[in-house]
């Protein structure tokens, strides 16, 4: 007679940290780890099949539940293999069928896709797979690549099934956040041969491999389409951060964005700040998003979605939903027709979505021109700086965000000795993480402005202009006393004989004097001229008219600037 359950100790449950122990019953299986009372359980009639091969901590039992979930039980031995056939053969009435991974090492294969998982396989052994469950997000990367993203560590609070466990990525230190598939080639639509059962919409229509490796994957992963219709949807939004247009489709818990090379979709439970912001060129309204996690693009992450929209842009917009959802659900939240500027509408939809407030610039604060921000930049990128009651944003690019509670001081100062410096000035502000901003090139006229809107918020303000000006002063003057006193020096020798023309006509002189002084005047005359004359080869030069000693009194530098014809 067999016996009521089997136990197995140091067992992991989905890659948990720590191991456990494992019961099997004719009623099921359940988990509980060693430190801690959390026990997981699973019926007997959710198995729908089982498989062993070999895994990180030993070998493994994976588990495929009937409602497409997937069970690891890790850390048995190879000697276990008969115990487990027949616990599953006696309990279950299954047979644990074996699979070997192929250790080839090689990164070509062929994928194949099944209803929980996406094979790999190499020489017709699998390599690896991946839970349709823990992917994320996934895009073309290029016209033959498909970028795959998994679930970061900032995300493990999803719920992945009925018990609201973690995700399995993130149980281990290390994670795997992105893979990409290089596929080449066209296939006939219609074909079968990956597993995908894409439909023969045309015969014979030839399709790019990687498209139908993106398009199949959306749909078993269910990035693109949600359960349910959407309730909105903004077509071509422009946005600052990422760049680019973007469809925005709004579902009962995310939104997704479509845009010709990359698709995301975002839980609203992600989203932890919103903010309205106008531009300070009169002509634009800005939607910011704040996300945690943040949007992945490759390697940059963006903490912020920045949608630009024209402030006198009009929208005639009604929801997708009927009249009892909207007032079961959103009562008060959201309106069934909405016609306002697009900035607005879209706000307000997504203020009732999310049930995130939206925060809008300070009133305390009013620019030089009465704007609620002011132009600057942060390091090379030009963007404005806005006042919140609480805080400050900078946008579009990169977007950051500084809380008033964690700045130890704000510093006032310019950088620079050139003369455009003197119409603008820069703000650094420290925060107690060590992490400092410099916000540069803010006009000049901005200064009192942001100075009292500091002050009203009690942050200690270093002004280093008012040092930099009196040392300005201060040099300036001994810079020109310098000067002074070397004119004075230079002046006889850098003019020569023009400040003896300069000076008053002593009564004592005499004509024959003047005479000689004009002689010898007019020789310098003709000996700085004398280049001309040898190469004009002009002999004429000396039959010029005399001039009088009068004229040569009167008017000595007249002849100085003369030129030889």
């Amino acid at each position: 007679m067999p016996a009521e359950y089997e136990t197995f100790e140091n067992i992991y449950l989905d890659l948990s940290k720590e191991s456990g122990k494992c019961r099997f019953a004719a009623g099921g299986v359940g988990w509980r780890p060693s430190k801690g009372e959390t026990t997981w359980t699973m019926t007997a009639s959710e198995i729908q099949a089982a498989h062993w091969s070999r895994a990180a901590k030993g070998h493994e039992v994976k588990i495929y539940t009937r409602t497409g979930q997937i069970i690891q039980l890790d850390g048995f031995s190879h000697e276990d293999l008969d115990r487990l056939r027949d616990i599953f053969k006696n309990f279950y009435k299954l047979t644990l069928e074996l699979r070997e991974h192929s250790l080839k090492g090689w990164n070509w294969g062929k994928a194949e896709f099944a209803k929980s998982e996406l094979y790999f396989n190499v020489a017709n052994k699998q390599a690896f797979e991946i839970p349709f469950s823990e992917v994320t997000n996934s895009n073309l990367a290029g016209k033959n690549e498909v970028a795959v993203e998994f679930a970061s560590a900032e995300g493990a609070g999803e719920a992945t099934g009925k018990k609201n466990k973690k995700k399995k990525a993130t149980a281990g230190v290390d994670q795997l956040v992105e893979m990409r598939f290089y596929i080449p080639g066209t296939v006939k639509k219609g074909e079968d041969e990956d597993g995908s059962g894409a439909e023969n919409e045309v015969a014979g229509e030839d399709l790019n491999a990687a498209t139908l490796f993106y398009e199949t994957l959306k749909e078993k992963a269910e990035i693109g389409e949600v359960a349910g219709d959407t309730y909105a949807t903004f077509l071509d939004i422009l946005f600052l951060t990422p760049r680019g247009r973007y469809d925005v489709d709004m579902y009962e818990k995310s939104f997704r964005l479509r845009g010709k090379t990359y698709d995301y979709k975002i839980q609203y439970e992600h989203i932890k700040k919103f903010f309205l912001l106008p531009k300070p060129d009169d002509v634009h309204y800005m939607i910011v998003i704040g996300l945690e996690p943040p949007l992945r693009q490759g390697q940059t992450k963006y903490p912020f979605l920045v949608m630009q929209f024209k402030r006198e842009e009009d929208m005639d917009f009604e929801l997708n939903m009927t009249e009892e959802v909207l007032k079961e659900k959103y009562d008060g939240k959201l309106q069934m027709h909405y016609e306002a500027s697009a900035h607005t509408v879209v706000s307000q939809i997504f203020k009732g979505l999310t049930g995130r407030r939206v925060t809008a610039p300070s009133k305390d604060f009013h620019s030089h021109h009465n704007q609620s921000g002011v132009k600057c930049s942060l390091k090379a990128n030009e963007g404005h700086l806005f006042c919140l009651d609480k805080a400050f944003i900078f946008v579009p690019k990169p977007a950051v965000f500084v809380e008033f509670a964690k700045i130890i001081h704000v510093t006032l100062s310019r950088v620079g000795g050139s003369v455009s410096s003197s119409r603008t000035f820069d703000i650094t502000v420290k925060c107690n993480d060590g992490v400092e901003y410099q916000f540069n090139n803010i006009n000049r006229e901005e200064q009192q402005s942001l100075v009292d809107f500091l002050s009203s918020k009690n942050l200690k303000i270093k002004n280093d202009l008012v040092e930099e000006s009196t040392a300005h002063i201060v040099a300036a003057l001994d810079e020109d006393l310098d000067m002074a006193s070397d004119d004075e020096v230079a002046a006889r020798p850098d003019r020569g004989s023009a400040d003896e023309d300069e000076e008053s006509v002593d009564e004592d002189f005499h004509a024959s004097s003047e005479s000689e002084v004009a002689e010898e005047y007019d020789s310098q005359h003709e000996s700085s001229g004398s280049d001309s004359e040898e190469e004009g080869g002009d002999d004429d030069e000396e039959e010029e008219p005399a001039v009088s000693e009068t004229e040569e009194t009167e008017a000595p530098a007249k002849k100085k600037v003369k030129t030889s014809k």
